[in-house]
């Protein structure tokens, strides 16, 4: 190993060090382990780097990391210097920060982790995302960014994150998980994720579920946070789709008499709605971009100017891997990091879409505290055979455990590890007949990911 690479190693298992929530199984009384205090700690140790640059905050439970994407590239495409924190990473730790698209650099983030070390042991108990989190705000304000996307990492009310006084506030779809930490009914969810919002500053809320808006308009207007709210003051549509990506229409309420001259004519009138393509894929996708366009077009009206040229531009080179992730097209092979009843409908719905009636080989693991039994109700209709495997994370279930649950669905099933043995059978029974979709958490989309990138060589 090269000294570099032996540095960075280093530099990772001394972050990794530290309090890791994200790999343990049970977090009973966790809210009572999130406190903001450490974090504010930290910062003004750091003269807070996060209060030098402008900042688009993104939760929800699913879409917050699509909708930073396509944020993050448009205002690129603006040319704006721009950072963008994400979580957690598919493959390499670096992914999580970037400036104008490039990751962090190995030897970067030696330099970064040296800095905050000496300064560590002045705030007990800081976490694992704590330190990350610090560093992708330090690391921004060193590459003097003009903007900066965070995403969150779980919930929004407690998370690290939220120590930022954002530009404008973005809250994606809200569905239910991570119910042991954020509680068990939307409303509720909704309010630890609307913990995001702001007083006075905007917030751009995408579609949701009644219970989870009302919360999300109850908080909005205790703080008198304007409400921006995308499919009522952004308008959009889907447009033709195929597996080079998709087409949509966005406009505004007071476009809406010409939008409906342009439907009456068949197209044929001189105006038309601001057409955009997306190369990701699954009508959830549409969404995900309209929600970043109203964020983006908000921004515009607080002087953080970016027009539509340039968002058609960013949305259209937005790289977003493992969600509705095509590896292969014969035969098709999917990515997909669905890890909870929701997204695993989203899914199926995309299937169905882009493939009908073909038959399912479902490659499946995933996270022992996740709605296991949903998902599978969900995905399990649409499945002939399913093979049950598990990625190295210490919240993996196991293959077996999990090959039961399925069985118990009537399912063909069978339970086989590791991952790349798994995706071998997968393709050796899908022939040309199958697609095979390997689904239900992050980490098993990255390792199939991973393992097909060795199977091409």
């Amino acid at each position: 190993m090269e000294k570099n690479d032996l540095d960075y190693q280093k530099s990772l298992d001394f972050i990794y060090s530290f309090i890791d929530y994200s790999i343990k199984r049970n977090l009973r009384n966790a809210a009572d382990k999130f406190k903001l205090e450490r974090m504010v700690q930290f910062m003004r140790l750091l003269d807070d780097p996060h209060k030098k640059y402008k900042i688009i905050h993104v939760a929800g439970t699913k879409g917050k990391g699509s909708v930073s994407a396509f944020c993050a590239s448009s205002l690129k495409a603006a040319g704006y210097n721009v950072g963008l924190y994400t979580s957690p990473h598919m493959e390499e730790f670096s992914e999580r920060i970037r400036v104008n698209g490039e990751e962090i650099t190995r030897q970067e983030f030696v330099q970064l982790v040296e800095k905050i070390k000496p300064l560590v042991e002045q705030v007990p108990e800081i976490t694992t995302f704590e330190l990350t989190t610090a560093l992708g705000f330090l690391y921004f304000a060193e590459k003097a960014v003009d903007v900066a996307v965070v995403e969150v990492g779980l919930g929004g009310r407690l998370d690290a994150t939220n120590i930022v006084d954002p530009l404008i506030s973005v809250i994606t779809s809200i569905s239910y998980d991570h119910t042991q930490i954020l509680g068990n009914t939307l409303s509720k969810i909704a309010y630890e994720k609307g913990g995001i919002i702001k007083p006075g500053r905007p917030v751009v809320v995408a579609p949701q579920k009644d219970e989870a808006f009302k919360k999300l308009e109850e908080l909005s207007i205790e703080r008198s946070a304007p409400l921006i709210r995308v499919g009522k003051d952004f308008l959009f549509a889907a447009d033709k789709h195929s597996l080079d990506g998709q087409n949509m229409f966005v406009w505004t309420p007071e476009e809406q008499p010409l939008v409906d001259d342009y439907i009456e004519s068949g197209g044929l009138e001189d105006w038309t709605p601001l057409r955009i393509k997306i190369p990701l894929l699954g009508y959830h996708q549409v969404v995900n971009a309209a929600t970043a366009y109203a964020a983006l077009m908000t921004i515009n009206k607080l002087g953080l100017k970016i027009n539509s040229e340039a968002i058609v531009r960013g949305f259209a080179q937005t790289h977003w891997p493992g969600r509705f992730e095509l590896l292969c097209r014969q035969p098709p092979v999917i990515i997909d990091s669905a890890h909870n009843r929701d997204s695993a409908l989203k899914l199926r719905l995309a299937v169905d879409d882009y493939f009908p009636g073909f038959p399912v080989i479902l490659v499946f693991g995933a996270s022992a505290d996740k709605d296991i039994s949903g998902m599978l109700s969900e995905l399990l209709p649409r499945t002939g055979k399913v093979i049950t495997t598990q990625s190295i994370h210490p919240r993996a279930i196991d293959a077996k455990e999990l090959l039961e649950l399925v069985r118990r669905h009537g399912c063909l099933a069978q339970a086989i590890v590791p991952i790349e043995e798994a995706l071998k059978v997968a393709l050796k029974e899908a022939g040309n007949e199958a697609i095979i979709i390997i689904t239900g958490s992050l980490f098993v989309a990255a390792a199939a990911r991973a393992v097909w990138s060795i199977l091409r060589e």
